[in-house]
């Protein structure tokens, strides 16, 4: 079954950044859009950037757009997450997944572990 470990989050202070990865295995991960996903405590789990199969387009929310670039690596199986200029409210755990089509966010793998990404002074 696809799994998903998903890393690189951490403290940071406001107006920082972060790469976080997410390794995937268990299925061909070339053939599949991937995105990010987040969820703060309290708070459902929202959607933040998706990307095709190959890497030609990008999508993302509005509230990260302009400062988060997702990209892939197909020969790695990974996904990466690029946050800069972080706020205080994306303090969330982030997590990947591969999706059924992009820009469509009914993903396919059951949840990792995520990661942490805490943005504070």
């Amino acid at each position: 079954q696809m799994q998903f470990v998903e890393s690189g989050g951490g403290l940071v202070q406001p107006g920082g950044s972060l790469r976080l990865s997410c390794v995937a295995s268990g299925l061909i991960f070339s053939r599949y859009a991937m995105s990010w996903s987040r969820q703060a405590p309290g708070k459902e789990r929202e959607l933040v950037a998706g990307i095709t199969s190959d890497g030609s387009s990008t999508n993302y929310e509005d509230f990260v757009k302009g400062r988060f670039t997702i990209s892939r690596d197909n020969a790695k199986n990974t996904v990466y997450l690029q946050m800069n200029n972080l706020k205080p409210e994306d303090t969330a755990v982030y997590y990947c997944n591969a999706d059924l089509q992009f820009r469509v966010p009914i993903h396919l793998g059951s949840w990792g572990q995520g990661t942490q990404v805490t943005v504070s002074s």
